[in-house]
C-alpha cells in the first residue's frame, strides 16, 4: 500500500488499496466509491470504500475478461511501479499489464470539481477532476433572463453570493437565481440604471444623481448623494469608490469603518463633458469621455497625470490588459497605449472597426489573440 501521511493516526489517507483476492467473492463495498474520499476527508483506515473512482472497464465486464492475479489492482500512476515483473507505468482497471488491448484505460473526467464549485475542495492542484467552472470548448447558452422591459446596462455577482444582479434603464434591479435562472426579486432603485458594478460582498448602482449601494453580507443599505446627472461608469481602487458624472466629474468615497458608511474623499476636475467609462490598473485610474480624451490620474494624490487625445470621438470603453491601456470609441476605432521610457502612455497599435459597440473590447482581443500584435 501507498500512504499519504497528512498527520497521525486518523489523518493517513489510503492512496491505494488492493481490492478482494483471486477468486474471493466480491462484496458490496468494494465496487463503491468512498464519499468521503471524494470530500477529501476520508479517516477510515483501513477504508472499506474504494478510494478511486470507477473506470468504465471496471463497471462493465467485457467479453472473455478474466479476473487473474492483478487483475483487479489500482496502481498509483506516481509510485513508478508496474505491472509483474516490474514492467509497465499505466493504471489498468480488470487488466494486468500485456492485457488483450494494451491500451491506457484513463477515463478522461467529463465534469468540473463538485468541491471546487462550492469551494471547498482539499486536493488543489492534485485533485482528478478539473478545477474550472467550464467543460466546454464553445460558450453556449444555458437560459435567458428575460424581466426587464428596457435595455440592461449592468450585471454584477457579488462574492459569496448564489444571485446575480442586472440593472436595467427600466429603473429596476433584478436578482436572479443562480442555480434555477428564475428572477429572485425586483428592487425598484428611482431612476434609471447607468451602470452597475460588485466588489466583495458589495454592490454599486449608479442612477441620476445618487449612487445606490448594498451590502449582501450584512443587508446594509446607502445612497450616496454628490453626482449631477447620470452616473455612467463605476469603479474601485486604493480603497475607493470612483463615479463618472454627466456633468464631467468624477466623485470619489472612502468607506470608514467608524461610521460604518462611504464618506466623500475628492471631486475629480478636468473633463469637460460626461465621463463615461472607467478603469483602474496598477495606482492609476483612467477616465475617458465625450470630450474624446482619456484622462490618467494618480491614485496615491489623486492628480491628473496625462491627457490622452488620439481619439476622435467619444471614449466609451476602457480595459487595462496585461501592460497595455485598450480603449474603444465611437470614432470607430479601438486603440492600445503602451509606456514608453518616460512613463508616458502612446498609441502602439490601432485597430479600425466599423461597428464598434460601446463597453465592448472583444474584437480588438480577437485580434489580439490572432497575434496581430
Amino acid at each position: 500500500m501507498d500512504f499519504e501521511a497528512d498527520g497521525r493516526f486518523g489523518n493517513k489517507r489510503v492512496h491505494n488499496r488492493l481490492g478482494p483476492a483471486p477468486g474471493a467473492a466480491s462484496s458490496s463495498s468494494s465496487t463503491k466509491v468512498c464519499i468521503h474520499w471524494r470530500a477529501g476527508r476520508c479517516n477510515r483506515f483501513p477504508c472499506p470504500f474504494l478510494h478511486s473512482e470507477l473506470p468504465e472497464a471496471a463497471t462493465t465486464k467485457r467479453p472473455n475478461q478474466r479476473d487473474g492475479p492483478g487483475g483487479h489492482v489500482w496502481r498509483n500512476p506516481n509510485s513508478g511501479g508496474g505491472g509483474r515483473g516490474g514492467g509497465g507505468g499505466y493504471n489498468k482497471w480488470g487488466r494486468g499489464p500485456g492485457g488483450a488491448d494494451g491500451g491506457v484505460r484513463h477515463k478522461v473526467p467529463d465534469r468540473p470539481c463538485k468541491f471546487f464549485l462550492a469551494g471547498d475542495c482539499t486536493y488543489g492542484e492534485k485533485c482528478r477532476y478539473p478545477h474550472t467552472y467550464c467543460m466546454s470548448n464553445s460558450i453556449t447558452l444555458l437560459t435567458p433572463l428575460q424581466g426587464h422591459e428596457k435595455v440592461v446596462t449592468g450585471i454584477a455577482l457579488p462574492a459569496g453570493s448564489d444571485k446575480l444582479y442586472s440593472g436595467s434603464k427600466d429603473g429596476t434591479v433584478r436578482l436572479w437565481d443562480c442555480q434555477t435562472g428564475q428572477c429572485a426579486g425586483v428592487l425598484p432603485v428611482g431612476g434609471e440604471v447607468g451602470c452597475m458594478i460588485s466588489e466583495g460582498p458589495w454592490v454599486f448602482v449608479g442612477i441620476p444623481d445618487a449612487v445606490k449601494v448594498w451590502n449582501m453580507q450584512t443587508q446594509a443599505e446607502m445612497n450616496l448623494t454628490g453626482p449631477t446627472g447620470q452616473v455612467y461608469a463605476l469603479a474601485v481602487g486604493n480603497e475607493l469608490l470612483f463615479a463618472a458624472t454627466q456633468d464631467g466629474r468624477i466623485l470619489a468615497w472612502r468607506f470608514s469603518a467608524v461610521t460604518n458608511c462611504f464618506e466623500p474623499a475628492a471631486s475629480l476636475t478636468g473633463h469637460q463633458l460626461a465621463v463615461v467609462s472607467l478603469i483602474v490598473g496598477g495606482m492609476r485610474l483612467y477616465s475617458g469621455s465625450m470630450d474624446k480624451t482619456i484622462r490618467v490620474w494618480d491614485l496615491a494624490t489623486l492628480q491628473c497625470i496625462q491627457t490622452l487625445s488620439d481619439h476622435t470621438n467619444v471614449v466609451m470603453s476602457l480595459l487595462c490588459w496585461d501592460q497595455f491601456l485598450l480603449s474603444c470609441s465611437l470614432d470607430q476605432t479601438i486603440k492600445v497605449w503602451a509606456a514608453t521610457e518616460s512613463g508616458n502612455l502612446e498609441v502602439t497599435y490601432t485597430h479600425k472597426e466599423e461597428n464598434v459597440h460601446c463597453k465592448e473590447l472583444l474584437v480588438l482581443l480577437f485580434v489580439m489573440a490572432r497575434g496581430n500584435l
